[in-house]
């Protein structure tokens, strides 16, 4: 992997991704997106995560993010596997769950292709941490967030997507408490 896309100083903001097994479209439903929200409070509050903004697609998730308390790495292995094991049981159990069979042979199957996972895989291996140098590059992937709802077609303003911290940045509050560069 190359050096570019490792963590590096955990003090400096980092863009990140992280995807669905397949870009299985799991977040369709907000059961599931709550989940995401909740493990992110949870980080904030317990192990030091900073974020900067942020948006939850239907199959991936985009995050700008530091921390001055633990190494973001870590944080970030501790977010995906949580994540993992509380969507995996919320698909199992949810009785409205119309792909719950397709989605847990998917991620079932992924698992096993996968020998650092076994039996079970919910999120793509990388996150591909792309630190941020300056406010340009902060900028640009902030906005590149908030507007992937946009490019998608689900809304027209970028401040509509309830699972987005674009919000934030038109007078409202989101449903995440914001770091912001000074």
């Amino acid at each position: 992997m190359s050096r570019k896309y490792k963590f590096g100083d955990s003090g400096n903001l980092y863009f990140i991704s992280y995807s669905v097994v397949y870009w299985i479209d799991v977040f369709v439903r907000s059961v599931y997106r709550e989940i995401i929200i909740d493990g992110w409070k949870y980080c904030q509050s317990n192990k030091g995560l900073e974020i900067y903004g942020w948006v939850i697609m239907p199959s991936h998730a985009h995050m700008i993010i530091s921390s001055n308390k633990n190494k973001l790495q870590d944080i970030v292995r501790d977010m995906k596997g949580y994540s993992s094991q509380q969507l995996k049981k919320a698909i199992k159990e949810n009785p409205v769950e119309s792909r719950k069979e397709w989605m847990m042979w998917m991620m079932e199957r992924s698992g096993r292709k996968n020998s650092n996972n076994g039996q079970w895989q919910f999120w793509q291996q990388n996150n591909k941490p792309i630190e941020l140098l300056n406010p340009e590059m902060f900028y640009q992937k902030l906005n590149y967030i908030h507007d992937n709802p946009v490019k998608a077609g689900f809304v027209r303003k970028a401040e509509d997507w309830l699972y987005s911290s674009a919000i934030d940045f038109y007078g409202s509050k989101g449903l995440i408490e914001l770091a912001y560069i000074s």
